[in-house]
């Protein structure tokens, strides 16, 4: 029997180590296909389930949109924005793209168990391929978007091309959002019934179904914080692009929806990858 010297050198590593940051972003670069793949097999089998299909998926925020419409229009009377059906809609089908990022990244974790105890991967690909079924999810919904605003009397522009763009941002501040939620799920279960409560309160201070110039005249203060939110100035932009009704969006809108996307990405990505290792153990 040979024996091996204490001080020989070993390839051996620890069973779910955690990877050094860059490392671990190339290990997760490399498995994009996987995360792309899952994205797509999840549309495929949430289309299957429900009897309407695709159409689900345009007829829930179309619903939406119709009955906040209808009642926030009501309770505003002439503080109503012009063109409100059209500023509404837009506000509705982007805010769902967010909040279903959110929320389905907060599960991406504690939703797949069995996956992330069994398989070693980098498990920043689950809340990215999360973001990434919404992102997918979106762009029928942006068609539909189109046709609602144009039938409801907007004429198409070069304009409404800014919104690929401005879906490219906030696309990166959801993946930042997905990552945070994703974590502190773990750690608190309970997270996951306070979440509806939290993107409830957002909905409804995030400039979704009013106009802050309209609402808070007298206050402008707080007009002044509005031109900090990241979620107001992307329902801003895209409604800039879009309405003739609203003013194009200005220089100062895309900085602060750029900075709190990179921001909120950048924390989220080194904020996940520091648990890494828990992931495994604490679901």
């Amino acid at each position: 029997m040979t024996v091996v010297p204490e001080d020989a050198p070993t390839t051996l590593h620890r069973v779910g180590a955690r990877a050094p940051f860059f490392s671990y972003l190339r290990q997760a670069w490399e498995r994009r296909d996987f995360a792309f793949e899952m994205a797509r097999s999840r549309i495929q089998a949430s289309n299957q389930r429900n009897r309407l299909g695709m159409l689900w998926i345009i007829f829930q925020p179309t619903m939406n949109a119709l009955m906040y419409g209808a009642i926030f229009g009501l309770l505003q009377g002439d503080r109503r924005p012009p063109n409100f059906a059209s500023f509404v809609v837009i506000g509705v089908f982007l805010f769902q793209f967010f909040t279903a990022s959110m929320n389905q990244g907060a599960k991406s974790i504690t939703g797949n168990q069995s996956l992330v105890q069994s398989l070693s991967f980098p498990r920043i690909t689950l809340p990215l391929s999360t973001v990434m079924e919404q992102l997918l999810t979106l762009m029928p919904m942006l068609g539909v978007m189109f046709i609602y605003v144009m039938i409801l009397g907007e004429t198409p522009a070069l304009s409404w091309l800014l919104i690929f763009p401005l879906v490219a941002i906030l696309t990166v501040f959801n993946v930042g959002v997905a990552l945070v939620a994703a974590r502190l799920t773990v750690h608190i279960r309970d997270l996951t019934h306070l979440l509806p409560i939290f993107t409830r309160l957002l909905f409804y201070t995030s400039g979704v179904l009013f106009s802050v110039d309209r609402i808070l005249d007298k206050m402008p203060w707080m007009i002044k914080i509005f031109d900090y939110h990241p979620l107001y100035q992307a329902l801003q932009i895209a409604r800039g692009a879009i309405l003739d009704s609203v003013t194009m969006p200005s220089v100062h809108a895309w900085i602060v929806m750029s900075v709190w996307a990179v921001a909120i990405s950048a924390f989220g990505v080194v904020f996940f990858w520091t648990a890494e290792e828990r992931y495994g153990r604490d679901i």
